[in-house]
């Protein structure tokens, strides 16, 4: 590969992961296109390696997320366990569908997950109704401490084997569902939703790059200029997270989002 088109990949999965850690989509979102429109690589594959860069800048961002303690381990790992099997469904199917179906699929799911974010305000369970299984966690924008309580658990994870299916089919965390899932369906805060999907989207990456692998769609030279690229920009954007107002975290998500399917959309199109 060209020493200036390796630049460039570095430089674009650098904003990949960067703002893949803010929004906790750890930067398939934007890996995807990337690869498809400017580097003209077959869905399939730059899929393939999206989920392989997800799941190094989940790897990454893991320390940083339990030293804040914003990111809920508990509630995550348990809907994690969903996600991931979903994940190996959704790369099976992959494998046997068109690529042009992927991208209808990254496309719907873009567009969903931006609408339900913007449309549907932040759901919080008030302190007062907290029970003793409440979480809390600090808010260093606002300098309180955030009590909150979990809820609709069981039908939170049938929302993450969705994600998880979706993710192996789109190349991304899963992150633009179970973020939606967990701040609207399970009244979980924007910033731990956030935290909680960068830390766990790590495990149905790599659920569903494995059967990419096994496979043999994955382009290991391209992945690894991928990954370097997103882990430096991951770990910028994780140490801001923490910063950042939540529901101008919300308003952000839905236009990153919009316009990804919108540029997705074209390229299959043949207007781009």
């Amino acid at each position: 590969m060209d020493i200036v088109l390796i630049a460039g990949l570095i430089l674009l999965s650098m904003a990949a992961g960067l703002i893949g850690s803010l929004f906790g989509l750890g930067g398939g979102i934007i890996v995807v296109p990337v690869l498809t429109i400017l580097y003209d690589m077959d869905a399939k594959a730059a899929m393939a390696v999206s989920l392989v860069a997800i799941a190094a800048i989940s790897a990454t961002s893991a320390s940083t997320l339990i030293k804040n303690r914003t990111a809920n381990i508990r509630i995550g790992m348990r809907l994690e366990v969903a996600a991931a099997a979903g994940a190996v469904v959704g790369a099976v199917i992959a494998l046997h569908v068109e690529s042009w179906i992927l991208v209808l699929c990254f496309a719907s799911v873009l567009i969903y997950s931006a609408a339900y974010m913007f449309l549907r305000p932040e759901r919080i369970v008030p302190p007062d109704q907290c029970t003793e299984d409440g979480f809390v966690y600090h808010d260093p924008t606002s300098g309180e401490d955030v009590e909150y309580e979990v809820k609709n658990i069981r039908t939170g994870m049938i929302g993450f084997a969705a994600a998880g299916i979706t993710s192996a089919m789109s190349g991304v965390g899963g992150g633009s569902i179970k973020i939606p899932v967990m701040n609207v369906h399970m009244h979980i805060p924007m910033k731990v939703a956030t935290a909680t999907s960068s830390y766990v989207i790590g495990i149905t990456a790599l659920s569903g790059a494995a059967v990419y692998l096994l496979s043999g769609v994955i382009d290991i030279q391209t992945a690894a200029f991928v990954v370097v690229g997103a882990f430096v920009g991951s770990v910028i954007g994780v140490r801001l997270l923490p910063y950042i107002n939540a529901s101008s975290l919300r308003r952000y998500f839905s236009v990153v989002l919009i316009f990804l399917a919108s540029v997705m959309l074209l390229n299959l199109g043949g207007v781009l």
